[in-house]
């Protein structure tokens, strides 16, 4: 998770032309302050992993705390959730039993939950591997996290 949100603060900042076209980096383009946004959630990972007895590099977060909230529709949790769930019943079904127990599910901090579907952006099995809704300029516009 750490390294993926630092190559997507790459993408946000324009200092790397590979994975720009991943779909959840729409959540964060979708935000008034994208590379806001990102550190945000950079932070919040680095948080969490200390509490887990881990060490992350913060020094490679490009923005100071903030306290920006990227909105999040309730579909869309209860997809990656889902998702989530199906690669653990595979990889960790440990891990997957400790979930189950624990729900529901907290949202990071930095996501604001609000009522809605499955994010258009989203790749789902329906749109198969390659394609996806786009987001158009007028919802794009109207969702300032």
């Amino acid at each position: 998770m750490w390294r993926e949100a630092l190559l997507a603060q790459k993408v946000l900042a324009g200092a790397t032309k590979g994975y720009r076209h991943h779909p959840q980096l729409d959540r964060f383009r979708q935000s008034r302050s994208p590379a806001r946004a990102i550190a945000n959630y950079l932070w919040s990972v680095a948080d969490e992993a200390k509490e887990r007895g881990y060490h992350f590099d913060v020094s490679k977060i490009a923005a100071p705390r903030g306290m920006l909230a990227i909105p999040v529709t309730k579909g869309q949790l209860a997809y990656e959730l889902t998702h989530l769930k199906q690669k653990l019943c595979q990889r960790d079904p440990e891990h997957l039993r400790l979930i189950s127990r624990r729900e529901p599910v907290r949202v990071n901090s930095v996501f604001k939950a609000e009522e809605g579907p499955i994010e258009p952006w989203e790749r789902t099995a329906r749109d198969g591997a390659r394609t996806h809704a786009k987001v158009s300029r007028t919802r794009a516009g109207s969702r300032n996290g």
